[in-house]
């Protein structure tokens, strides 16, 4: 090739270099993004760390269905019932196929982040289309992927959860919605609504941003009607029907501001300073500073999206549970994707003014900032030595889940209980239940909160209608005699 020739050729190949890399850094992104929260989540199910409260409640969820016994679960004493009792999530029951081919419970936290990575697809292609730049693009899917509630969603302190494939269920659906295409959106937008009894509502504001920005009113119109119609449904009739109680299971979270739904309303008309008190209560700026201050507030510029983050804010902010105003659980499911994608068009209100790169650079930053001391990565870094196979403890607590059989019913602490619900009936020691195997982590955090914990193993070690079968390191194996 002559100088020329090269001459000619050299910008050609630096603007095809430009045009692809900035989709290749997106998608290698998420893929990396993957894989480290794919072994994150090895490292921490290596460690024991998982609970039967909630790796346990989804396991058994996912192994009953898998078993013919649709969406079964059983309480902490032992008592069977539908799951549809506490949380309206039946997309559990999409992943019993799965648990035929690798029947794990490490398979549920595999799929969960491997779920939330892919996220980062729409991210990138609604702001490659909004902001019509590749660069900017880039950045915000790293943004999401940076972005602490993002990565807790992918890897939570308690376990999986349906309600994190929300994340990516609801971005897919915005991206497919943006672009008018009302089928795909509708299949999304159907499988995003089983993850939890708010998420329909939550999709269905989706309605309202989608009748003003893009004038179709009757469509939008019925994205709303739709999605309020199936939560209200879900909390005044499924939940209720099918708790054990009679009645929804968490009211007593709510009890300062109504407890039930109506009781809610009642406060907002009678007493309006209440629920902004319980609002504003202890942590709550906090955990509203996380989620808003990584996207620089852009999100604030397309209130009509962010719309969709109101039913799980409200949830959040009015629950007296803490772990609700905490990053490291997934109760930030139903809003991420709206924040993220409304900071997308937020950047867009400021590209005549600002460049969308530069936006996107300083989203970046921002995220990355408050991921450095937000992310599960760091939890899982600090449990290496807990999951090596040579770690004595790791290796007594393996040995000690090998000894009970499967598929009877067993009685365990909490973290070896999400080990062993694999099986139609397990209970939270010290309830015994119909128990025929107790095994009991006297390390456990957990052991003892209810108090008759060590009473409770003082009576089995000394009952002659129980034997121990293995004890170390704090771990002791109980068989009930025939």
């Amino acid at each position: 090739m002559s100088v020329a020739e090269t001459h000619v050729h050299a910008p050609l190949a630096r603007r095809a270099a430009s045009a692809v890399r900035p989709s290749a850094i997106a998608y290698s992104a998420s893929g990396i993004f993957a894989l480290l929260f794919v072994a994150a989540a090895a490292v921490e199910f290596r460690a024991f760390e998982g609970q039967r409260l909630d790796l346990g409640d989804m396991t058994q969820t996912v192994w009953a269905t898998a078993h013919g016994h649709f969406l079964r679960v059983t309480t902490e004493n032992g008592h069977e019932f539908v799951r549809l009792g506490v949380h309206v999530d039946p997309f559990l029951a999409l992943l019993a196929p799965l648990w035929w081919i690798w029947p794990s419970p490490l398979m549920l936290l595999v799929v969960q982040a491997l779920a939330v990575a892919a996220g980062a697809l729409p991210v990138y292609w609604l702001a490659r289309k909004r902001l019509g730049d590749e660069r900017a693009a880039a950045g915000f899917a790293a943004a999401y992927l940076l972005y602490p509630a993002t990565q807790f969603n992918a890897l939570t302190n308690s376990g999986p959860h349906a309600v994190s494939f929300a994340v990516p269920l609801i971005l897919f659906g915005i991206w497919f919605l943006d672009n008018d295409r009302l089928v795909p959106f509708g299949i999304t937008a159907l499988l995003a609504a089983t993850t939890k009894e708010e998420i329909p509502l939550a999709v269905g504001c989706l309605g309202i941003w989608y009748a003003v920005t893009h004038g179709r009113r009757l469509v939008g119109a019925t994205i709303f009607a739709l999605g309020l119609t199936a939560t209200m449904f879900d909390f005044l009739v499924v939940i209720p029907h099918f708790a054990p109680s009679g009645s929804n299971p968490f009211a007593g979270r709510y009890s300062a501001v109504g407890g039930t739904p109506s009781g809610m309303g009642h406060t907002l008309l009678t007493h309006p300073g209440t629920l902004i008190a319980e609002a504003t209560g202890a942590g709550k700026p906090h955990l509203l500073l996380l989620l808003f201050l990584p996207v620089g507030l852009l999100c604030l510029l397309e209130p009509l999206l962010l719309l969709g983050a109101v039913p799980d804010l409200a949830i959040d902010l009015l629950s007296s549970r803490p772990q609700q105003t905490m990053l490291g659980y997934q109760y930030t499911a139903g809003i991420v994707p709206f924040v993220i994608a409304a900071a997308i068009l937020g950047a867009a209100r400021l590209k005549p003014r600002v460049a969308p790169a530069r936006v996107a650079a300083y989203v970046v930053v921002f995220t990355a900032v408050l991921a450095v001391g937000h992310t599960p990565l760091t939890t899982a870094y600090h449990q290496l030595p807990a999951a090596r196979g040579s770690n004595p403890l790791r290796q007594a607590k393996a040995h000690a889940l090998s000894l009970v059989p499967a598929g009877v019913p067993v009685s365990a602490t909490n973290q070896l209980g999400g080990y062993l619900s694999n099986r139609r009936y397990v209970s939270i020691f010290p309830s015994l239940g119909r128990a025929e195997w107790a095994i009991v982590d006297r390390n456990d955090p957990d052991y003892g909160i209810a108090g008759n914990s060590t009473a409770a193993l003082q009576r089995l070690e000394t009952s002659p209608n129980w034997r121990v079968i293995y004890a170390a390191h704090g771990l002791t194996v109980f068989q009930k005699r025939p």
